[in-house]
């Protein structure tokens, strides 16, 4: 009996963590001269954006990631599949030059017929932000169904947020952010549940200007 509930337990964490457990095979690192030109510093206040994918069937978390806004505005975005050689401009698992249209692009990316995205940002100092961001940019490529593992393990680094909770849902890192304060939004989108019908259509923001 044992064993099957174990069994059974392992089935609902996969279940649970799909949808960051299948990487894009088109995305290779970017290259560093690539990496250096989508340096994308924002004004806001130095801040900790946790992205939050969730079923809309059942309420599950399904993926995890991490926006930092510190010397330049990154996501990190553990087993993700947010690629497109040549237009979007990652290394390992950050993604780079998160301008407000590359933000709104991610954030819609993620959100479609069977999952809706929550945003929760907290602020913090400079420091704090500067060591997620160097943090962000020495792991990876994080391996499948880790997303929110490594999202915690690296919140675990910070001053502040030594209580991450090390889990392998979703949802417990969203309830630790909601617990500390964070602001809170959600994007609910009807699109088609491909994905990569959206990335095949994403335009970089340069060939926009």
């Amino acid at each position: 009996m044992n064993v099957l509930v174990r069994g059974l337990a392992l089935l609902a964490l996969v279940a649970s963590v799909s949808a960051c457990s299948v990487r894009n095979p088109a995305s290779e690192n970017s290259p560093d001269p690539a990496v250096a030109a989508a340096r994308y510093v924002h004004d806001g206040p130095k801040q900790l954006t946790l992205y939050t994918m969730i079923s809309n069937e059942s309420g599950s978390g399904a993926h995890t990631s991490l926006m930092i806004n510190g010397s330049q505005r990154i996501a990190f975005d553990p087993a993700g599949s947010f690629r497109k050689d040549g237009a979007i401009v990652a290394k390992n698992d950050v993604v780079y030059g998160m301008t407000p249209y590359m933000v709104d692009q991610y954030t819609r990316f993620h959100a479609r017929e069977t999952y809706h995205v929550v945003v929760q940002s907290i602020d913090v100092s400079p420091q704090v932000a500067e060591m997620a961001l160097r943090k962000a940019e020495t792991l990876g490529p994080v391996t499948e169904a880790q997303c929110a593992k490594s999202t915690a393990a690296l919140l675990k680094t910070l001053p502040g947020f030594e209580d991450a909770p090390q889990s392998y849902y979703p949802r417990k890192l969203m309830d630790y952010f909601a617990a500390k304060g964070a602001t809170y939004d959600r994007l609910f989108e009807y699109d088609d549940d491909d994905k990569s019908k959206v990335l095949a259509a994403f335009v970089p923001e340069y060939e926009r200007q």
